[in-house]
């Protein structure tokens, strides 16, 4: 009997070669390199592309000299876009979806585009490519083998709290986005509800020319934290309780 899931290696080959489609693509989370050939092709054939902000993803195009319609959804209006999209994969068209940066739908817009697709019976394909979470995961020294991702956690300290609280005896590595505005607070609320010793990964600027990863426990990452001016988002990634490097 077949197995579903042998690698079968496609070379410059879609899963669904001229077939009305929803294209689900990766772009680069910071160095344009990373554009696989493959999601530049798919880019530059699909009649549509759907993206978050049509000025980000309109300057990538640009750089690769890609120029196709786009589709503007985002969190405000993505309800009505995904019907607006499955439409016109369902008359015929194929239409790429992407976010600013990354993977479409991981703590970003896009889920519902997928979804409604998904119900419809339409056919949807993955180009799969730069991920943030993924990316640190694999630079990051810390327990792969099995991860819980909660995207961004709540602003709130109190429901930053409760999180590490609910967690504090978890045997997979956590992993959370946060925002350089709250990065500070996050890391002394680890410290102080987790203890010291626990080892964190904190990550950013992944792929770009200030790339830093600090991995180490909580205690030793907390001061290199303090007095630094501190930009983008942050990956932050907490072993299991008893983890050590």
């Amino acid at each position: 009997m077949q197995n579903d899931f042998s690698p079968e290696i496609q070379e410059n080959e879609s899963a669904f070669p001229r077939t009305p489609r929803l294209s689900v693509v990766a772009t680069p989370i910071g160095n344009l390199s990373d554009l696989s050939p493959r999601a530049k092709e798919t880019l530059s054939s699909a009649d549509f592309i759907a993206c978050e902000d049509t000025r980000t993803t309109g300057n990538l195009l640009r750089k690769f000299d890609i120029f196709r319609p786009l589709l503007a959804y985002h969190e405000h209006n993505e309800q009505a876009s995904a019907a607006g999209i499955a439409a016109k994969i369902a008359s015929g068209a194929h239409v790429a979806l992407v976010c600013d940066a990354g993977t479409p739908t991981l703590s970003d817009p896009g889920f519902r585009v997928v979804r409604e697709c998904r119900r419809q019976g339409l056919a949807v394909e993955s180009v799969p490519g730069p991920c943030a979470l993924v990316t640190a995961l694999s630079v990051s020294g810390l327990p792969t083998n099995a991860f819980a991702y909660h995207g961004f956690l709540a602003p709130k300290t109190a429901a930053r709290r409760r999180f590490l609280e609910e967690n504090r005896v978890s045997k997979m590595t956590l992993a959370v986005y946060e925002s350089c505005h709250r990065i500070r607070a996050f890391a002394e609320e680890i410290a102080e509800i987790l203890g010291e010793n626990r080892v964190v990964c904190f990550a950013r600027e992944l792929t770009k020319l200030h790339e830093t990863v600090l991995t180490g426990t909580i205690g030793e990452i907390l001061p290199k934290l303090v007095g630094k001016n501190l930009k983008g988002e942050f990956v932050v990634l907490i072993a299991p309780e008893n983890f050590e490097l």
